[in-house]
Parts: structure tokens; sequence; C-alpha cells
């Protein structure tokens, strides 16, 4: 019996030794990101349902000189995105609301045009395809952290002048502040009761006394800690607060608070509090499973976790839940230069036993590759197309490239790469797309992007105004004097230069473009991606003119129509110019009657023009198409069409000839004048001789 309790003795003396050489370790680690007078940091660890490290570095206030200390208030930023999404639960549990609700049960003036459901767990976990309001504001030109006074009220305002969502609610994840700030709405319109009091009356029956959301941006709250950052000026600088949203963030609580709250998420299994269990499980019938009651679900460090960071300019936060091991770690800031989340992973290096944790890759990396070699190198766009990542090779190896960011890949197989800094990271490469297969069976596709080359008309075609009614906000691309496109925001001074790497996308600095065209090849709308706002619809605004003008080495070749001094007739005249617009020659063409010119085509041996006649024909108007030699004689003409209207406006090219792209009305009798007619897209296939092949009806166009 002796020799049992002197070797338990022996046991528990070596665990505790071993435990503060840890604790020693840590020490050391924040004593060396965080200076005496410099801002501060507090960490508190919980093991087994107990707290064995609680600890404060540095000031809360440095132009009183206030230490950080169990009393100090921080802002963990979004952190506080799990008490708004507890708070939903709870309402859920309690069958107050159901998370399958559409949130325009709640908040009816949101999104009236969009008929699919917006569902409260899609505003949970960042798949509603809700804007992120921080860049809508920017867009507007004025960021949200110099808006004083800005609220959820405003946000909401902001919210509900937006006609569509970034995309289809479920499809696809994109992390959202404005979710959470929808979220209170909800909460106050269930409760009755405004959303600072009753998070206010949550947190206390949370034992969590010394924690609450922001009230108003002068409101004082006592023993807060102040954000600072040297922003690279070697002196620090603090951060004016003058916004007062939450739910999003904004949440300004003590380490010993917190404590308290991870204590009972440890202990729920035991006390069987299923809030707190449910909270830290993915939503019920969620489509992602990687992101939860404002949670990351996401593995860490080679084993499950539950995690979420915040942060917001000199204040941040971090909380890493280990559940197996029964390990959290919890940070929080007021100092911009060091980086909780990366402290956070240090301190759990030193704490985490050896993972046994096994890599298993999405079951489709498992499936046969492509039988060929595929092409790797090449443009590639993310899932919500708001960025290019470019495969390119060079001195014989190949390289991930983004915008600021590039690595080496090394080829492992046949169309299989991983990464010089993450070799557990892979990539597979198809035909179509690439995919990343992330050791926790994540996977994220890619689709390849076509090169394409822009011609002149193509690049001139995207000249023009933009305009996005909701925001009140438009953009212009416009030549500049070397004829390169530059993107100009109507809320801002500056130019961009522009890069189309095809006819549908493009890029300026951090706006990724993606054009719309009609069924005449002429661009009527820009999707902007900027951030975290997808997909945000600019219509243009400018005339949406044909292509009457062809651009030559030394001038241009132009068509036009122009009428008669009597105003009886017009005629279409085909000109070629000099730059400098003088005339080098002319032809005419056309009847005693009406023909008009809408575009020109470049077909190599000569030119094709389009327009309508009635001077020819079958009826009232007709298509007209009119071909030339490169001189501008003509070679033949044709007209297309029956009694009623049909108008030509612009022409392709294909293997065996031309499609003319134009309208057709149909009308159900030539006799009252009251009837109702329609007018359809209308596309007429000929041969290289203008002979019709065969001719489609398309869209109706609306009047």
């Amino acid at each position: 019996m002796r020799y049992f309790i002197l070797c338990s003795a022996l046991f528990f003396g070596l665990q505790i030794s071993s435990q503060n050489q840890d604790f020693q370790k840590i020490d050391s680690i924040l004593k060396s990101k965080v200076e005496e007078n410099h801002p501060g940091i507090a960490v508190g660890i919980l093991k087994d349902g107990n707290i064995i490290y609680e600890k404060y570095f540095g000031l809360s206030n440095l132009q009183h000189k206030v230490n950080f200390d169990e009393n100090t208030r921080s802002n963990i930023a979004s952190t506080a995105k799990q008490f708004t999404a507890l708070m939903i639960l709870d309402l859920s549990l309690n069958e107050k609301l159901s998370l399958e609700n559409d949130i325009r049960k709640y908040l009816p003036k949101l999104y009236k045009n969009v008929n699919d459901k917006i569902k409260l767990r899609h505003l949970l976990n960042h798949t509603s395809g809700i804007r992120d309001y921080v860049e809508l504001l920017d867009l507007e030109g004025d960021v949200w952290w110099k808006r004083v006074g800005l609220n959820n009220n405003a946000i909401l305002e902001l919210i509900e002048n937006q006609e569509e969502l970034g995309f289809t609610p479920g499809t696809q994840y994109s992390y959202s502040n404005t979710n959470y700030v929808l979220l209170t709405k909800v909460i106050e319109k269930v409760s009755g009761k405004t959303f600072n009091v009753y998070s206010k009356n949550f947190f206390e029956n949370l034992g969590m006394n010394e924690t609450s959301f922001v009230e108003g941006y002068m409101k004082v709250i006592p023993n807060r800690a102040n954000p600072y950052s040297d922003w690279g000026r070697g002196e620090w600088w603090e951060v004016p607060t003058v916004t007062k949203t939450n739910g999003e963030g904004f949440l300004f609580t003590t380490l010993k608070d917190q404590l308290i709250f991870e204590k009972a998420i440890q202990n729920a299994d035991h006390n069987n509090n299923v809030l707190l269990i449910k909270s830290q499980q993915p939503i019920p019938n969620t489509e992602m499973k990687t992101y939860g009651f404002g949670l990351e679900l996401e593995d860490k460090l080679g084993r499950k976790a539950v995690h979420h960071s915040g942060g917001t300019y000199g204040f941040h936060s971090q909380t890493y839940r280990f559940p197996k091991e029964q390990l959290t770690i919890f940070a929080m800031s007021n100092n911009g230069n060091i980086s909780t989340n990366l402290i956070a992973q240090e301190i759990a290096k030193i704490l985490l036993p050896k993972s046994e944790y096994k890599i298993k890759y999405n079951s489709k990396f498992y499936e046969n590759s492509e039988a060929n070699d595929v092409i790797v190198l090449g443009k590639y766009t993310y899932p919500l197309e708001n960025k290019i990542v470019e495969i390119i090779n060079n001195e014989g190896k190949t390289f991930w490239k983004e915008k600021n960011f590039t690595v080496e890949m090394v080829s492992e197989d046949k169309n299989l790469y991983s990464f010089t800094n993450n070799k557990k990271l892979k990539v597979r490469f198809y035909a179509d797309k690439m995919v990343e297969y992330y050791p926790s069976g994540k996977t994220i596709t890619y689709s390849k992007v076509n090169d394409e080359f822009l011609s002149k008309s193509d690049v001139e075609n995207l000249v023009g105004n933009y305009y996005n009614k909701a925001l009140k906000v438009g953009f212009d691309l416009k030549l500049n004097e070397k004829n390169k496109l530059q993107f100009k925001l109507s809320s801002n001074k500056g130019l961009n230069d522009v890069t189309f790497y095809n006819r549908k996308y493009g890029i300026a600095n951090n706006f990724f473009l993606k054009v719309k065209r009609d069924l005449f090849n002429r661009v009527i709308e820009i999707k902007l991606t900027y951030g975290r706002a997808h997909n945000i619809r600019f219509i243009k605004k400018t005339n949406l003119k044909f292509q009457p003008k062809i651009s030559t080495e030394n001038g241009s070749i132009n068509v036009t129509t122009i009428g008669s001094k009597k105003g009886n007739s017009s005629t279409i005249l085909l000109t070629k110019n000099y730059a400098n617009g003088n005339e080098i020659w002319y032809k005419k063409f056309g009847g005693s009657s009406y023909d008009k010119a809408s575009s020109i085509i470049d077909t190599v041996d000569g030119y094709l023009i389009i327009g309508s006649t009635s001077s020819y024909g079958k009826g009232n108007y007709d298509m007209f198409a009119i071909k030339t030699d490169q001189k501008g004689n003509k070679l033949w003409q044709n007209t297309f069409g029956g009694f009623y209207n049909e108008y030509g406006y612009t022409a392709e090219k294909t293997k065996t000839g031309f499609i003319i792209k134009g309208t057709k009305q149909n009308c159900p009798n030539n006799t009252d004048i009251n009837r109702k007619c329609t007018t359809n897209v209308w596309f007429v296939t000929i041969d290289k001789n203008g002979k019709e092949v065969s001719n489609q009806l398309l869209e109706e166009i609306k009047h």
C-alpha cells in the first residue's frame, strides 16, 4: 500500500512539474509578444472542466497606464457571433421560432423579389447569399468605421434596399456580418424586447455579469480597454470607435466571464445542458457542416476542433475548443500588432498530446483521375467567381499565383499536385476544373477560365457607364489615351486598370467583373464582386449601340444612315476614313424608300453591312444584308422577312457563312389597328452568298 501511495505521489508530482514547464513556455510566448507598456492580452485555458491558466499582460489604456487585468472589458469582435447564434438556438429549442423559417416572416421588407427561401439557418452559417454590409458601405464611398452612430437600424435599411442576393441560399458559403445583424432583429421581433435588453438578461443567466453588447458609441463601458495599433508608423495610435452595430461583434467582456462560459461548455455533457451541447454541433438540416452556430467546425492542428476568431482593428480574440482532449484556449487583446489566433495555436501545440489524426480526403480524391494528362497551366475561378487563380510555369517549376500570393507546387502523380508549404493539401486537375482536397475531407472546386482574344470592338463594347440603383453607385469603364480599359467607381476618385481574361471575366484591383451580353452581343450589365459582396448587378446606362465602325491600320471603315433632303427616304453610306476622320472613299446603298444601317463586320475579303429596308423585300421593313469587297463595291444584297417588320442589327461569322441577328414582328392580322403584336429576337443563318439556310425565333422582347 505504501509503495502504491509513493508511486501515485511520484506520478502526480511529475505531472505537476510537466504542467508548470508548459505554463512557463506559455508565459515566455506571451511576454515575447507584449511588453509591459504595450497594449495588452488576456489568456485563459481550461482542461477537463477546470481553469488551469489565467493571465494578463500589458495595458488596457496607454494614456493612463491602466493594466489589462481581470476587470478589463475588451471587444471580442466576431467571436461574439456564437452568443447571438446561441440566443437564436435557445428560442428555437423553446419553440419560439424555427430555424427553417424564412427571415421574411420577421422582416417582410427584405428581398421582395427573391423567390428562394432565406432560412434562419442560412443566416447562421453564412449560406444566405446576403451581402456583407461592410463592403456595401465601402462601395458607397465611406467606410463603415467612419460613420458616426452607425447602428443596426441603418444596416437593416441598407439591406431593405437590396433587391437581389449574391447567390442562391444554401448553395455557397460567404461570411457576412449582415447575417448576424439581421438575426438581432429577429430576436427583437420574437422576444418583444430590444436586443441590448434581451442579450443582457441572457448573459446574466449564463453568469456573465460583466458582458454586454455595445449600446452607444459614446456610452461609458466601465473598465473598457481601448484599441491600439502602430499602423506601421512605429508609434501607438488609438483606433476611434464611432459606430454602435452589434450582434455580429462589438461584445465587451472580461476574461473572467469568458472562462465562466467556457467552463459551462466543457461541463455541458456532464450537466446535460442541451442548449450548450447543440450549440457546438452542425446546424440541423444544413447543407454545409464546417460552420455552425456562430462557430467554425473545421478541424485544426490535426484534430477535431470548434473555434472562431474576431478582429475589429485594434481589438481581436480567438477561441479554440478541442472536445476530445477537453482543452479550451481563449485569448483576447487590444493590441493590433499581434495575433491572438497564432498565439492560441502556439499554446495549443504545447498542451495538446501527439495527434493520432488520420488524413481522410474526400472520397472523390481516391477515384481514378483523367485517363490522359490534362493541361494544368491556365486560369481558374473561385466558386463565387470573385478572384482568378493562375497556374503558371517559371523556369520549369509550377506555381499557384493569386493577386498578392505565389507558392510553388510539386507534382506527385499524373494531374496531382501538392504545395511546398503544405504537403497535405492536394490539388487534382481535370479537363475543365481543378479541385483542392483538404486532409479534413473539405473540397474547393475551381472552374477553368478559357483565355479568349478580345477584339477592339469587344473592348469598345465594354466602354460605358454602369449603375446600381440600390446603392446609388455607378462605375465607368473608359479607354485611356493608350486604348487601355480603366475602371472608375463613382464613389472613389481613383482609376484602376482593367484586365479582361475573356469576354466574360475581368479584374480591376479588388473588383471582380462578370459581363452579361444580350442576344445581339451587346454588353448590357456587369455583375461586380467586391470582397464578401457578391454579384452586385450594375446595369449599363449608356446607349446600347451596335457596331457601326471597323478600325483599320490607318483609319476606319464606317457605316451610317443618311436622310434625303425632303425627308421621305434614307440611304446607307459606307466610308473609308483616315485616322483623323478625313474621308478616303464612300459608297451608297439602298433604293427609293427607307434603308437603314445598324452595324458592319470585317469578312477578310470585304465587309458585311447589316440593317433594314423598306425599299426591297416583302413587308414594311425587312432585314437587310449587303456584302461588299474591300473597296466597298457591292457583291450581293439580300432581304429576309415577311409581311410585318423585321430589323437586322448585327452579324457573326460561321464556318459556312453568317448568322444575322435581329427582330421579327408577328401580328394576329393586318387590319385591326388595336391588334396586339409581339416582337421576338430572330436569328437568320445564311451562306457565304447571302442565301438563307435557316432561321430561328428566340425570346420575346418586352416593351
